[in-house]
């Protein structure tokens, strides 16, 4: 999987800048041939505008939210895109500036303001930003465009249009949810968000939301928080980005990335802060794993799971098996805040500059914990892991711990596997085989990489300036083999007479089924999902 490709055009510098919505759907140029049973839309999140008047937007997750889609129709393909009309774009459109706070970028007052009205703005605090850039997910019979404070916003995924912006905590206690949930088969959606405890302190709550009830109200109305985990730290909860499930349990991962409520309440009441300087690092608490079981939903408070440090963003996969959750993940090795170095400006520097920053950054590697579940006092210093197909240890201590050593699945300098997709339908907290993923070279994407987590093997899909998205298993209708069924990529090649497409590859082996290409450069995507 280690990427040889090196980059020195920087044409991967394309993905990081503003495009304009489109105003109806384009035809795509077809080549090979797309499956006849591959029906549906692919809809894609990511950033579209980079900066507004004279003012560039400093992080990747700061551009404003655009919403993807391909279409896939009786053997035709469309694309289409538009941008989400939350508070914080349709504000900056009408100033011309920045005018909410997004996750690396300071608004300021209106310049145009006379000095006293300016001062009392600075003391108004900041706005928490609607900007849904990160993924989109379906609850009840709706979709929501999502990012990872308490506001999340309805659209149409067929027009595309922004229909309402909706406020979670009016429904939940939580200070925001992640991008990632789970959902059941029966349309269930469970998430995790931090939320104020008992006594002023901080935790972390997994809530869930039904499926649409029989009078066919909306599920949000009916949120409920399930089970509240605690924070290691009283002020200071844990960067939560995704969590695991399996059969019966939550699997909650305490980074040692930590926001800190003092600064972060002070960036309230003064402008200039963003979501960025408030995060720090613990540099001696290493990184704990939480259980809480769903039925009935409760904090195992007496299994206490820690390890060393390491930045997580995606979950892979949970399972339980033998008394064991064995839980994989992709890591990131250390206590260093990853996001330190996807600020545009090192993501767009020439490619030389961009390996250096890279070399500093903390390196990824694909990890397997085992978690035992059945614990005995007498197992003191004794590896608890009896399963025999992984080398991941668990060892109780004397103080009632249990120190995690993982099994590496894959580990290469600077190459990440990430932004990892399963097979959910048939393996999300089930045993499995395959994962898919976005390889990183340097923090740029060039490759789609498919891991065999129980041999370690790897297929991997490159071309040379082509710069794909996170990889979507679609099933084959009917399949009974797991990687039976496609992947779907958006793929920029920006010095092509078409740049942008939706790739699609066997899912078996990674060899291109077909392309559908558009005269049109697509920007950077983060999540998204397929509707059949």
């Amino acid at each position: 999987m280690v990427s040889r490709v090196e980059h020195p055009a920087a044409s991967y510098k394309k993905i990081f800048e503003s495009v304009e919505e489109l105003n109806e759907p384009i035809p795509a140029v077809i080549t090979g041939v797309i499956p006849s049973w591959l029906g549906g839309s692919l809809l894609r999140m990511g950033p579209g505008l980079f900066e507004v008047g004279d003012e560039h937007f400093q992080h990747l997750f700061d551009g404003q939210a655009l919403i993807h889609k391909f279409d896939l129709k009786n053997g035709q393909v469309t694309y289409y895109r538009k941008f989400i009309r939350t508070d914080a774009y349709v504000r900056a459109m009408t100033e011309n500036r920045v005018v909410i706070t997004e996750f690396g970028t300071a608004a300021y007052p209106d310049p145009c303001k006379n000095i006293f009205s300016r001062f009392f703005t600075y003391f108004r605090g900041i706005e928490v930003t609607d900007n849904c850039l990160v993924n989109i997910y379906p609850i009840g019979e709706d979709f929501y465009a999502v990012t990872e404070t308490n506001y999340i916003t309805k659209v149409d995924p067929d027009s595309l249009e922004t229909l309402k912006k909706v406020d979670l905590c009016k429904y939940l206690s939580v200070n925001g949810v992640t991008a990632h949930p789970h959902t059941e088969r029966d349309g269930t959606v469970y998430n995790i968000g931090n939320c104020f405890g008992k006594n002023m302190s901080l935790a972390y709550n997994i809530v869930k939301i039904p499926p649409v009830p029989k009078d066919k109200s909306d599920p949000i109305e009916k949120s409920q928080v399930l089970v509240q985990l605690p924070s290691s730290e009283r002020l200071k909860p844990s960067y939560v980005h995704s969590f695991g499930m399996t059969d019966n349990y939550f699997v909650f991962v305490e980074q040692p990335v930590k926001i800190n409520l003092l600064k972060f309440l002070s960036a309230w009441s003064f402008r200039g802060a963003t979501y960025m300087d408030c995060f720090e690092s613990n540099t001696s608490m290493g990184t704990w794993f939480h259980l809480a079981s769903k039925e009935p939903a409760g904090y195992l408070s007496s299994h206490k799971f820690r390890t060393s440090a390491f930045n997580l963003f995606h979950h892979i996969n949970a399972y339980e098996d033998e008394g064991f959750i064995v839980v994989d993940l992709c890591t990131w090795k250390g206590h260093e805040f990853v996001y330190n170095y996807l600020y545009l400006a090192n993501l767009k520097e020439e490619w030389e500059e961009v390996k250096k920053a890279a070399a500093r950054a903390p390196q990824p590697e694909v990890r397997r914990y085992v978690l035992p579940l059945d614990i005995h006092r007498e197992d003191q210093g004794k590896n608890l892991v009896s399963l025999s197909y992984t080398t991941a240890t668990a060892v109780l201590d004397s103080d009632g711990t249990i120190w995690l050593e993982p099994e590496v699945l894959f580990s290469g300098p600077r190459q990440a596997f990430e932004f990892p997709q399963i097979n959910y339908s048939k393996c999300c907290g089930k045993k499995y085989s395959f994962a898919y993923g976005l390889g990183l070279n340097h923090f740029i994407p060039d490759r789609i990489v498919k891991l065999n987590v129980q041999t370690k093997e790897i297929w991997v899909w490159q071309e040379e300036d082509s710069y794909p998205s996170e990889p979507l298993f679609v099933p084959s209708p009917g399949a009974t083999e797991e990687d039976d069924g496609v992947l779907l990529s958006v793929v920029v090649k920006p010095g092509a007479q078409r740049p942008g497409s939706l790739l699609v590859l066997d899912a078996r082996n990674l060899t291109e089924l077909a392309r559908a290409e558009v005269n049109t450069i697509i920007p950077i995507t983060l999540h998204g999902m397929y509707k059949p």
